[in-house]
Order: structure tokens, then C-alpha cells, then sequence
């Protein structure tokens, strides 16, 4: 009995130790509250050990529309949105200059500098090409100004539309990046160029760092698709990928409502989204008009002819729908998802601007498939309404609701198309059917004539897209044209490795 008790210094000594301990935990508890608000004020990233370690690659093949696709997608789909890894440790170097970047243009030409055939003429800036110019220079790059002057006309500022410390953060092992010129060069008026478009690296430290190094302060305006789609070094590839798929976060704003669209949307199973390209502006700076009214022709026609910057004005509407360069209209898009064999009960979400020719223009689409649903209908007009001037950030919430959902299916191959393409392709391959607008306007026309019966169509229509669902592929490359080739964003091989690895694990669980 006498070796269970203890003597009274040994229990003093005891208690002192328990309240050390008690003491200790009581600390750290204090401590790392207080390190979760500053970094909370600060606009910083939690600490290493309360972060979520998101990786933008995970998710399966987002081919199914079962249950488990749907949760696979919706894992993928929150993906880097639940909290920002720990701030990478800084990369020390000497600055050779500073860098400064206009933007023009939506949501899409400003964070990849999509070139298409129907967005030629736009000065557009990268905003992925130009961080990853500026590693290679050992720039300093100052924040991304948004023009406010572009058809647009968004009032919306750089932060206003991605989270500026993620951005900075993030990227700071690679690149310093600041919001604004220091004091003693903030009344320097900057060296203003356009590179040469799709250039390589090799352009930039022979021709543009002397330039930089003699001015110190150099502005890049009007820029489109500066870097090459091929070519580069593995390392640029790669660091285009991580600005794109992991620096740029949108707002917290932005990101909160988005989240909040795509949790309505599951609740009630898989659905598709349809970026329905047809909005007025896209109709008349293309000369796209078919199905249009002699008066709606007119009024697309004054409206093209009204903006100086719109170069093309003759535009012969039906050769250049026939060469797969429009649009589909919402009629011919209704006919070819009914031939891919989408049921009628399909959920379809609408990812576009205010369709021209409104309900009317909509209303074979809603016949066939009455599960349409808009922003509108998901978002409260309270909710909606700081958004509503401000198309980029309405562009933004599309764009979320794109990458999240079971089917992407886009009616034109614009920027908004290619730079989701290859964001889904990214986070595992999910399914992207890329239309042949050339071959399905072909098709419709002898459906129309009658010399197609229907069920002749909707084959030639499933075999026609049988390759074109965002398979594993490498890209087309054209020596000496750039602009023809696959381009770099749609489909970014270089960086899908572990893509391709849990696409094929998926498939192999799946058997």
C-alpha cells in the first residue's frame, strides 16, 4: 500500500509539471488563433497545418452521368477552393526591370489570349504568357490593368475579378510579383511595345530583355498570344499551366456565389452546360446571320459598321458559316444534341450573355428540352445584382458552373470553348464534346432538304463526335502557322501526366 502513495514534493512537483503543460497548450491554442486572424486581415494563407492540400488534377474521367461521375466532377470541381496551400517560400534574384500589362477584351482573352478565327482582331494579353515572360526575364511584374474602354465597357479592376494575394502569393517562388510601381518610378512614363506574336523564349532574352534592362520600366499593350503554342522548354509549359489552373482564383465573391450555384445545380443530379454563342455582339462582329430577319441582319450590320476597331466589315454570311466559322444558332444546336441522343428530361445549363432574339430565339431549345436553366434562375436578384454591369464577372460565375459540370458542349470554338476545354481536361480529362460545325452544318442543311431521314442524321451525327469528347491526345502542331494549329490552352499535354494516370486508375476500378 505504502509504494502507491506519493510524498507531498513529489506531488508539488507533479502539479507544476501539469500546470506547465497546461500552460503550454493554452499558449499555442492563443498563438495560433491569433496567427488564423492576422492571416485572415492580411489577406494571407492559413498555415500549413490547418490547409486543405488540393490538387487541381484530381477527379476521374467525368464521362458517366452516374452517381459516382457526379461525385468524382463535383470532388475535381472544388478542387483548390477549400484553401490555399502554404505560401511557397520567395525566389531571391536580381530584377531586371519591371513589367507592366494592359488587358483587353472578356474574361477568357484576358487569362489566356485565346485566337480565334472570330476574335482576330481583339488586342488581347495573357495573362499566364506574360508571368511566365516575366520569370524568364527575371522581371518584376506589376498587377494586370484591365482596359475600360473595350466594347465591353466593364468597369470591373483586376481584383474585382481574381484574388490578387493568392495571385501574388502563389506565384512567388517564380516570379516577384507587386500591385504597383515603386515611388521613384511611379512618374516614369513606361517604354511601350507589342511583341511579336507566338514567339519563343529565345525572342524575349535576345530581343526584349535589352530593352527592358535600358528602360527599366517597359509596358506590353495590345498583346495577343505572345508566347508560342509549341516549342518552349518543359519548365514555361508547365508554369503557364500553374498560373492558369492554380494562381488565377477568382474572387472570393465570385467563388462563394459560383460554389453556391453549383451545389443547387447537383442537388438534382448531373447536368450539362451549353455555351450558347449567341449574343448580339458576337453576331455582328462575325457577320454570322443565318436564321436571322432581313431587319435583324440590318441591325447586326449598323452595329458592326458602328466600331472602327471591327476591321472586317463585307462579310458574306452563309460562305463563312458553311466553312465552320459561325456559330450554331440555338435551332441547329437543339437538333444536335437531340442526335447525340441526350434525353428530353437532360438538365442544361445555359453559360452565355442575353441571347439575341430572346425567348423566341430559345424556344425550340425549350421544346425539345424544357430543363433550361440560367444564372437567373439559380441566384437571387439581390445576389445577382452587384454583378449585373460588370460582364466579366458574370463571365466568371459561367465559367465555374463549365468546369463543374458532367458535359460541356460548347456551340462555338471562341475563348470562353478553349480555355474550359482545357481546364477540364486538366482536372482529369471530363467530357468536352468539341461540335464540327463545318460537317453538322452540312448535315442539317440535307436534314432540312429532306435527303437525310432522321434517323440517318442522328448516326452520321454520333460517329461524326465519336474522337471529339476530350480524349487524351497530344496537340496538332503547324510549322509556320500558329494560328491554324492546336492551341496551347485547349489542350496543355505537357502538364496532364498525372491527368492521364488517375483516368486510366478510374477506368481500371470502374472494369
Amino acid at each position: 500500500m505504502a509504494r502507491h502513495k506519493s510524498s507531498p514534493p513529489a506531488i508539488r512537483r507533479r502539479g507544476v509539471g501539469m500546470l506547465r503543460w497546461a500552460v503550454r497548450v493554452a499558449s499555442s491554442i492563443v498563438l495560433w488563433t491569433a496567427l488564423l486572424h492576422f492571416s485572415s486581415l492580411l489577406g494571407l494563407p492559413r498555415p500549413p497545418l490547418l490547409a486543405a492540400r488540393p490538387s487541381c488534377l484530381g477527379g476521374g474521367s467525368g464521362t458517366n452521368s452516374s452517381a459516382s461521375s457526379a461525385v468524382t466532377v463535383a470532388a475535381a470541381a472544388e478542387v483548390g477552393r477549400l484553401a490555399p496551400p502554404a505560401v511557397p517560400r520567395r525566389r531571391v534574384y536580381k530584377s531586371n526591370g519591371y513589367l507592366l500589362i494592359s488587358c483587353n477584351g472578356g474574361l477568357n482573352q484576358m487569362r489566356a489570349a485565346v485566337v480565334s478565327h472570330n476574335a482576330s482582331v481583339y488586342s488581347k494579353t495573357s495573362i499566364c504568357d506574360m508571368v511566365t515572360v516575366a520569370r524568364y526575364m527575371n522581371l518584376t511584374l506589376v498587377v494586370p490593368e484591365l482596359d475600360k474602354q473595350s466594347f465591353w465597357a466593364d468597369p470591373s479592376d483586376f481584383g474585382d475579378i481574381f484574388d490578387v494575394n493568392h495571385f501574388i502569393n502563389s506565384l512567388q517562388d517564380e516570379v516577384k510579383i507587386i500591385k504597383e510601381l515603386p515611388q521613384k518610378f511611379s512618374r516614369k512614363v513606361p517604354f511601350s511595345m507589342q511583341p511579336i506574336s507566338w514567339s519563343s523564349e529565345k525572342y524575349y532574352l535576345r530581343q526584349i530583355l535589352p530593352l527592358v534592362r535600358k528602360h527599366k520600366v517597359v509596358r506590353f499593350s495590345r498583346t495577343d498570344s505572345r508566347l508560342a503554342n509549341n516549342g518552349l522548354p518543359l519548365k514555361l509549359q508547365k508554369l503557364r499551366c500553374r498560373v492558369n489552373y492554380n494562381a488565377l482564383q477568382f474572387a472570393p465573391s465570385i467563388e462563394a456565389l459560383g460554389k453556391k450555384m453549383i451545389s443547387a445545380l447537383r442537388k438534382t443530379g448531373s447536368f450539362i452546360v451549353l455555351h450558347l454563342r449567341y449574343e448580339m455582339d458576337m453576331l455582328a462582329f462575325s457577320g454570322c446571320t443565318h436564321g436571322c430577319s432581313d431587319e435583324e441582319t440590318a441591325e447586326l450590320t449598323r452595329m458592326r459598321y458602328a466600331y472602327p476597331w471591327w476591321k472586317e466589315k463585307e462579310i458574306d454570311s452563309e460562305k463563312k458559316r458553311l466553312e465552320g466559322l459561325c456559330p450554331l444558332t440555338p435551332g441547329e444546336t437543339t437538333l444536335v444534341l437531340k442526335a447525340l441522343g441526350f434525353p428530353r428530361d437532360t438538365r442544361i445549363y445555359i453559360a452565355s450573355g442575353e441571347i439575341y432574339g430572346g425567348e423566341k430565339r430559345l424556344a425550340a431549345l425549350k421544346t425539345e428540352f424544357p430543363n433550361i436553366i440560367r444564372k437567373e434562375m439559380l441566384l437571387s436578384a439581390d445576389e445577382l445584382r452587384p454583378f449585373q454591369k460588370h460582364s466579366t464577372q458574370m463571365a466568371a460565375l459561367d465559367y465555374l458552373v463549365s468546369i463543374a459540370s458532367n458535359v460541356f458542349i460548347p456551340s462555338n470554338d471562341g475563348n470562353m470553348a478553349k480555355v474550359v476545354e482545357g481546364h477540364r481536361r486538366f482536372m482529369g480529362f471530363h467530357k468536352t464534346i468539341q461540335l464540327d460545325r463545318k460537317k453538322l452544318v452540312e448535315l442539317i442543311d440535307l436534314l432540312e432538304d429532306q435527303e437525310l431521314s432522321w434517323d440517318e442524321f442522328s448516326t452520321a451525327v454520333k460517329e461524326l463526335h465519336e474522337g471529339r469528347m476530350s480524349k487524351p491526345t497530344r496537340r496538332k502542331a503547324i510549322a509556320g502557322q500558329p494560328k491554324e494549329e492546336d492551341y496551347f490552352y485547349a489542350n496543355p499535354h505537357e502538364c496532364l501526366g498525372a491527368a492521364r494516370k488517375r483516368r486510366e486508375k478510374l477506368k481500371h476500378t470502374e472494369i
